[in-house]
């Protein structure tokens, strides 16, 4: 699972976006969630986001790795590195 981490006035979120929705249809054996930090701001302090974007991978429950900022090809890299992934929660999907 993939957990990004966005808000509605990010520039780089907005850019980010498709990219995930790129992957989203790629990578179909994983489950992509998006969270608005305005929303559920205590979920973002839990999961210690600092900048915007964050993504989070998590796998089987566990966070195992966590990118910040826009990076397309570090995200990929890190998606197909740990790409079994049992999907665990339901959130806002992108």
């Amino acid at each position: 699972m993939v957990i990004g981490f966005t808000a509605t006035w990010c520039v780089p979120c907005k850019y980010m976006e498709p990219v995930i929705r790129q992957f989203a249809a790629k990578y179909t054996d994983i489950e992509f969630i998006k969270l608005d930090v305005d929303e559920l701001m205590e979920v973002a302090q839990e999961f210690q986001v600092q900048a915007l974007p964050t993504f989070i991978v998590i796998k089987k429950g566990k966070v195992v790795e966590k990118v910040m900022g826009p990076k397309r090809e570090e995200l990929q890299k890190l998606i197909e590195k740990h790409r079994i992934s049992v999907c665990t929660y339901h959130l806002e999907l992108y």
